[in-house]
């Protein structure tokens, strides 16, 4: 980082914020650089939703930019915690378009229990649950990879379009309250869309 960021890093950003609104542009690449670690793994736990990891990041970048513009200090609680709401809105928009266009890949975790799906105790991962079985041969295991594909695509038709939004973000290792955030709904009835998801991945297995 050169010395030029370095004089930037006894600000807050807050002040920082301030100071571009104020016309000092040269704040934007400084923040870009702070917060390019945040963008990168947002997009890297989004990208086992499908979609090109570069364009994610892309987009990442794109929602840092509306947390910049859109960020007000009276109101939002801190610009980091606005920004990761922003980049995972911004990606998941990006992510939801190019989810239209295939279905999620067979290795999508399904956590049935547990806070995330970081926690496997008791998750289930679709691929490993019916095709990680060395004992199939390749013909068993090619009617085990339909029955995922074909498993995946009841899971979706049978979810509403609201649990299927929580799934998606469920899987990326998100918990209900950040859920909630990114889609704009009530914690309580995001909870309740995740325990119901949750029941119905359960009667279809």
């Amino acid at each position: 980082m050169g010395e030029w960021f370095d004089g930037y890093s006894q600000y807050s950003d807050d002040e920082l914020i301030d100071r571009l609104r104020r016309g000092e542009t040269s704040v934007m690449d400084y923040i870009c650089d702070k917060y390019k670690n945040l963008v990168r793994s947002k997009a890297k736990s989004m990208f086992i939703l499908g979609a090109d990891s570069e364009d994610l990041i892309q987009e990442g970048m794109i929602g840092l930019f509306k947390a910049v513009r859109d960020y007000d200090m009276g109101r939002d609680a801190s610009f980091s915690t606005f920004a990761e709401l922003c980049v995972n809105r911004q990606i998941y928009t990006a992510v939801q378009a190019a989810k239209r266009k295939k279905h999620f890949p067979l290795n999508t975790y399904v956590p049935l229990d547990g806070e995330t799906a970081g926690d496997d105790r008791d998750g289930l991962r679709l691929a490993e649950l019916l095709t990680d079985r060395p004992e199939l041969n390749p013909e068993e295991l090619f009617l085990d990879k339909e029955r995922v594909a074909y498993l995946e695509k009841t899971i979706e038709e049978e979810l509403s379009d609201f649990e299927n939004q929580v799934l998606d973000l469920y899987i990326t290792g998100m918990s209900y309250t950040q859920i909630a955030k990114v889609l704009g709904r009530d914690e309580k009835a995001t909870d309740n869309a995740l325990q119901r998801l949750k029941a119905k991945i359960k009667k279809m297995l």
